[in-house]
């Protein structure tokens, strides 16, 4: 576009010194030292165009001729660069095939000529780490720390990353330590360092780094509060058992947002009934179950032995307003009335909880409360149904071991029964 411009600029040009010269021609007169040189004015105007073009190429070519020395130079040093990309680019591709000897290799050939030695030496290192060659891995480690600039995270989380591939748990712990500590903002070392925290199940300082990751939004929200949960439940559950005092105070420690959620709450309360503290538990499940229904939780009411069992069973008869099928509930009213010694309404709630599909615990637990009845063959019937619906169930397990008990009780009187066991 620009040399049409130029072209028909120079044609307007000559076009209009064409006019101007057949009107009026003109002339030059030159006297030099008694020579004297005449001649048309259009014909002066176009030796002077030729004479500058002629001196302007001229010096253009002068002027290359003299840069072609440093123009070779910079076409070696850009072939260089060129080749040595190409062979950075190669090992690559080598990689990504799993061919690590060649891709080594590769990523090697010209590395004096790369722009980012840093690049070279860090795959070498990989694909070193690959080969077992771990003495070349951790040299080429080195010399790409040699190259990185003084905050360049690369080289080190590279370096943690191929420890945790080789299972050196503390070597890449100290790593990312350092790093944190240089870079403590930076996403990929907070998201490594806590997936490490995690597989130590070093929760204390998982749990301190919490914040930290809300903050980045290093993990989804939905992430981070599973992994907040799940650091708080190992936190509250020591490998050693707990005295009371300490358990309240793991406890306290915990935020009041965690401290609500059913999973973490129904943890701490099964802590506090293995330390035999139901008095504390019965009020706590009942503002637990106004915030939010959770099954697990009515079971647990059901088999805490709170202060005033009356009272605790006319908590939870309130709930039949809202929840008047729930096989759980009905289960737990069913113990409740046992431990009032309502016998009778005890084995209509266990009757209905199984009627509502209730769980095996149902059957065993009406299965119990005929037995003690004196209805030994009925009670037979209801623990082989609850063996049945859950044979590998820990109250099925324990019914399976009371019907055989009742069955030999039972089978010298009923000889259906006797011959059924041959």
């Amino acid at each position: 576009m620009k040399w049409l411009l130029y072209t028909l600029i120079t044609i307007a040009v000559v076009a209009l010194l064409t006019l101007l010269a057949m009107e009026d021609r003109g002339y030059v007169l030159i006297n030099v030292r008694g020579y004297t040189v005449e001649s048309s004015l259009v014909t002066w105007l176009v030796l002077l165009t030729l004479a500058f073009v002629a001196l302007h190429f001229s010096l253009r070519f002068l002027t290359n001729l003299f840069y072609v020395p440093k123009g070779m130079k910079l076409w070696r040093e850009q072939r260089r660069r060129q080749r040595a990309n190409q062979a950075l680019l190669d090992g690559l591709v080598k990689m990504a095939e799993g061919d690590w000897r060649h891709a080594r290799k590769e990523v090697l050939k010209h590395i004096s000529d790369s722009r980012a030695p840093m690049l070279n030496y860090l795959a070498a290192a990989r694909a070193s780490h690959e080969l077992n060659d771990y003495d070349q891995r951790d040299r080429y480690l080195k010399l790409a720390g040699q190259h990185a600039s003084a905050n360049d995270v690369g080289v080190k989380l590279t370096q943690a990353e191929l420890q945790l591939g080789q299972h050196q748990q503390e070597q890449a712990l100290a790593t990312l330590r350092t790093l944190q500590l240089v870079n403590p903002k930076h996403r990929t070392v907070l998201k490594t360092l806590a997936g490490l925290y995690l597989d130590l199940g070093d929760w204390s300082n998982l749990i301190d780094m919490i914040p930290q990751l809300r903050r980045r939004k290093v993990f989804s929200p939905q992430e981070l509060d599973d992994l907040e949960r799940r650091a708080y439940i190992a936190f509250l559950t020591p490998q050693q058992p707990a005295s009371a005092k300490q358990l309240n105070e793991l406890w306290y420690r915990i935020p009041q947002h965690v401290q609500n959620h059913i999973e973490v709450l129904s943890t701490y309360i099964n802590l506090l009934l293995a330390q035999g503290s139901s008095d504390i538990v019965e009020p706590m499940i009942r503002n637990a179950l106004k915030r939010e229904w959770n099954s697990e939780l009515v079971r647990l009411y059901g088999v805490i032995d709170g202060a005033d069992p009356k009272t605790q069973l006319m908590h939870a008869e309130q709930w039949l307003d809202s929840k008047d099928n729930d096989p759980l509930l009905l289960l737990t009213l069913g113990r409740l009335s046992v431990r009032n010694q309502l016998w009778g309404k005890a084995r209509s709630y266990f009757e209905a909880s199984i009627g509502a599909n209730g769980p095996a615990e149902a059957y065993n637990e009406l299965a119990h409360l005929l037995e003690n009845m004196g209805e030994k063959e009925l009670a037979t019937r209801y623990y082989r149904e609850g063996l049945a619906k859950a044979p590998h169930c820990k109250h099925s397990v324990a019914g399976k071991a009371r019907l055989l008990e009742l069955e030999h009780q039972i089978a010298p009187n009923n000889p259906t029964l006797l011959s059924a066991q041959k």
